[in-house]
């Protein structure tokens, strides 16, 4: 990668590409899963903020247009990021879980130990897995039934009894399998290989360079700490393995100068940075917003350290070009707006992200602002 800054911008601009990157300012008109893959991930905990978090990027949307995209495989759902489940891309979902599983966290000797499943053992239970969802998607229970009618495994009944979350989890790493559309309110699992838009889990070393890229196009003007931070803390690709993934992308990243910070864009990407104007948009985020996780909310151009706790928490937050200003939380059908920065409290354009904000949700909203 180039070292030299080849341009100077300010974060102001820099926050601005990355909104229009975000399909946030301009919103987008990209599909589903055009939104999820645009994103890298989209944590799914909590679904009706996940199907905001998409809905807000999209000029038009539906009600439960991202449960339907789960159900028709454009995009798929696995533990992911920090162990937590995400909507990833059925195409580049892959590269992500490649770097999860890394860690190679099942050798571990405590793993090992309490699982009773020495590291030999473990590709013939992926094959037990994989055999056990062939006829369709089963809930833990379901799969836990059968997989503990098999000898080898009849030791694990105590573990799937109780969820069986850390023992499944590096199943949906590597591919095997993915969450499935929910049934009784239930989670259920489905095989991945089944997908035919599912482009697979790839080698190390290729997934490695188009994370960082996706990412640097997505959350850039990023520092090598910002994809420490995504790629490594949030999926133990490991430091070194980032850092010769960083510098073997060479040319194709290209330093630039941040208000004193050197971060780094994509080569193509250069023109349109420089030419990025400060944006004015007020946007209303769900709580846990890739526009705040993805760089972290220790990153103070995004989320200033007054307000990193309430953004930490779920709060929900009010960006004004970029920067998150206030938190909005509704009510039935009173839309709490409370206003959190010295600037003066942009009134119209509130009310303006107020009504599009009623518009996807489909009722009216009555704005109680506060400061």
């Amino acid at each position: 990668m180039s070292t030299s800054t080849q341009a100077s911008v300010t974060w102001a601009q820099a926050l601005a590409w990355r909104m229009e990157r975000q399909l946030l300012d301009p919103v987008g008109s990209e599909s589903v899963a055009g939104v999820v893959r645009r994103l890298g991930a989209v944590l799914s905990m909590d679904e009706s903020l996940a199907e905001l978090a998409v809905r807000i990027r999209r000029t038009t949307s539906r009600p439960g247009e991202l449960a339907k995209a789960l159900v028709e495989g454009t995009v798929v759902k696995a533990f992911a990021f920090r162990g937590s489940m995400h909507y990833l891309s059925a195409e580049d979902g892959g590269i992500y879980l490649a770097l999860r599983s890394a860690g190679r966290q099942w050798e571990l000797p405590s793993w090992v130990a309490y699982y009773r499943l020495a590291p030999s053992d473990w590709p013939e239970f992926r094959a037990a897995v994989r055999e056990a969802l062939t006829e369709g998607p089963l809930t833990v229970g379901e799969l836990g039934a059968v997989l503990t009618k098999r000898p080898a495994y009849r030791h694990l009944k105590p573990v799937f009894d109780e969820g069986a979350g850390t023992l499944l989890k590096p199943l949906t790493w590597q591919g095997d399998m993915s969450f499935g559309p929910p049934r009784d309110g239930q989670h259920t699992f489905q095989r991945l290989d089944t997908n035919p838009r599912w482009q697979g889990v790839p080698d190390l070393d290729d997934a490695g360079p188009r994370a960082t890229m996706a990412y640097v196009r997505a959350y850039g003007p990023a520092t090598p700490e910002h994809v420490h931070y995504w790629l490594g803390n949030g999926l133990s690709a490991g430091r070194r393995r980032l850092d010769n993934w960083m510098s073997g992308l060479g040319d194709r990243l290209v330093a630039v100068d941040v208000e004193g910070t050197a971060a780094y864009v994509a080569r193509e990407d250069i023109d349109s940075l420089e030419a990025a104007l400060p944006s004015e948009a007020v946007r209303f985020l769900p709580g846990h917003d890739q526009w705040v996780i993805g760089p972290g909310t220790k990153d103070v151009h995004v989320t200033p350290s007054s307000r990193r706790e309430l953004v930490t928490r779920k709060a929900s937050p009010v960006i004004v070009g970029g920067v998150v200003s206030g938190t909005w939380a509704r009510k039935g059908d009173e839309l709490a707006v409370t206003w959190l920065d010295k600037r003066q409290r942009p009134d119209n354009a509130i009310k303006q992200e107020t009504a599009r904000l009623a518009g996807i949700l489909g009722r009216e909203l009555h704005l109680r602002l506060t400061s």
